[in-house]
């Protein structure tokens, strides 16, 4: 089935991602594409309307990433937002330069003043509050536009240019601050662009087994499954996609939360999928003993994985393609393009430079985990399996602060479950979006049976979210906590304090390391 496609320039914004997930939420079709895609190409997937991203750079610094002037004349409706409002504005004609002083710099929630005879926010109120992150502003505004939204500090907070089809805006649409974000990206692709709203996720699916036979041919795959969502989904499509050319191999690396590795054995065996079990957990502690660096940590399991992989393949034979479960949050946080580098993923930055296949093969790579869960249903995995927590490729070892040893992750393990078990007694699970304990490197002095004790503190961290991109903490009860807490202490040695962490995405992340 073919179907509308609206092109995602990406200038190098921490918020891009959330343009494509917005855009999709409006049953619109989109890809992410660099900056530097050529116009051919661009003209070659026939897109609806065009949206240039938010960015880091100064349109005016020579070494700031620019847009080809041939994408202003494809006769294709463009919304530029913040960095590529002002991109707008720079190549047709205008001027930008650095704020001065307090005017038309703005960080953060602003009263907003919008023109709604303008299309792009036709039907919205004509105040609201919009997230703001700029020190530039556009000093002259283009021939042919006019201001379509103003704030306090700054006069010029959108501009149009409706004959052409042409929208800037110096705000972000795209995150939830922004109150009448999802209208606005809503009047730009059905007012603007005359979206028909023809993509949902069965057009996805079936097109992305279209792609992955296309690709694959007759050739051999080899999945990391970790028993996790994504890679669940991932090897649910593949197996649609290629059936028995498919080899699941479950790395145990004992860094799984408690009797996890045999409840995904469990559950895989009953698929029709070639299932292998590596055994690897002393492999892999003994490259971690030591080591203390989060980034180290990542890195050293990323590429233990793909040793054993590698190891993995020459058993069963020929093996083609390396498959992975990788989802665009990793993508985005292990640094794309002009993005920076929150952390590295074990399965995208922390990849080693040589890999022993012809091809890896990431076919959620573009998906979030709101929509990687839809495709599981999509596909027919059960409910368990679709709905299970999140749980980092690297495992334990970035929720046990410090050196990971086997009698910490032991001590995690019980802590852990008891956590998550008084969340499902409670009728909480559903309530929140992941939720976790991590065995701090903190020591601290207590009492317990009268004796002194000098022991490790827990900490317990649940946040909810809908696009694990930004996340607030989650209001537990205190009642509950005060369970955990109370089993914790009493059930499990070396754990003699519990703390609970409040802190949002961002600053914060959601796992620690």
């Amino acid at each position: 089935m073919s179907h509308q496609t609206v092109i995602i320039l990406d200038f190098g914004g921490q918020y891009n991602q959330l343009i494509a997930r917005r855009v999709r939420e409006q049953r619109v079709y989109c890809e992410v594409r660099p900056h530097t895609t050529p116009v051919e190409e661009l003209r070659a997937l026939k897109p609806i309307g065009i949206i240039f991203t938010g960015g880091p750079g100064s349109v005016y610094d020579p070494a700031a990433p620019q847009a080809d002037p041939e994408v202003f004349r494809l006769g294709v409706p463009i919304l530029g937002i913040c960095y590529g409002c002002q991109l707008l504005a720079h190549n047709l004609g205008g001027r930008v330069a650095p704020a001065q002083g307090d005017t038309a710099r703005e960080y953060g929630k602003t009263g907003t003043a919008f023109d709604t005879d303008c299309r792009l926010f036709r039907g919205l109120p004509a105040e609201s509050v919009t997230w703001m992150s700029h020190g530039d502003y556009m000093e002259k505004v283009p021939d042919g536009f006019k201001l379509t939204a103003r704030s306090a500090a700054c006069p010029n907070v959108a501009i149009a240019d409706e004959a052409r089809g042409f929208y800037g805006v110096q705000f972000h649409p795209e995150v939830s601050h922004t109150e009448q974000g999802a209208a606005i990206l809503r009047n730009f692709l059905y007012e603007v662009c005359g979206a028909a709203g023809d993509w949902n996720m069965e057009d996805y699916k079936d097109a992305a087994v279209r792609r992955l036979r296309e690709k694959i041919g007759d050739g051999k795959v080899l999945l990391a499954l970790s028993g996790g969502v994504d890679s669940s989904v991932a090897a649910a499509l593949l197996a649609e996609a290629v059936g028995r050319q498919l080899t699941c191999v479950f790395v145990d690396h004992g860094l799984m939360r408690l009797n996890e590795g045999d409840e995904v054995e469990a559950a895989f065996s009953r698929w029709d999928i070639q299932f292998v079990r590596a055994d690897a957990e002393e492999r892999f502690l003994s490259r971690l003993a030591g080591v203390t660096e989060p980034e180290e940590k990542r890195k050293i399991i990323g590429g233990e994985f793909i040793r054993v992989f590698e190891a993995e393949a020459k058993k069963i034979g020929r093996v083609d393609y390396l498959a992975q479960g990788t989802i665009y949050p990793d993508v985005i946080e292990s640094g794309a393009g002009d993005a920076a580098v929150i952390k590295s993923h074990h399965n995208v930055g922390g990849l080693p430079d040589h890999v022993d296949f012809k091809e890896i093969v990431e076919p959620l790579r573009l998906l979030f985990k709101d929509e990687v869960r839809r495709l599981g249903r999509e596909l027919g995995l059960p409910e368990y399996l679709v709905s299970r927590q999140p749980f980092p490729g690297p495992g334990l070892a970035i929720r046990c602060i410090g050196e990971v040893t086997r009698e910490k992750l032991d001590l995690l393990r019980q802590a852990d479950f008891i956590f998550r078990d008084e969340i499902a007694k409670a009728g909480l699970a559903g309530s929140m979006d992941q939720y976790f304990a991590v065995l701090t490197n903190l020591r601290s002095v207590g009492v317990m049976g009268d004796g002194r004790t000098y022991d490790y503190a827990l900490a317990l961290r649940s946040v909810t979210t809908s696009d694990f991109m930004t996340a607030d903490w989650t209001r537990i009860p205190y009642d509950v906590l005060d369970r955990v807490s109370v089993r914790v202490v009493n059930e499990v040695p070396r754990i003699n304090r519990v703390l609970y962490d409040i802190t949002s995405k961002p600053p914060a992340t959601i796992e620690y390391e």
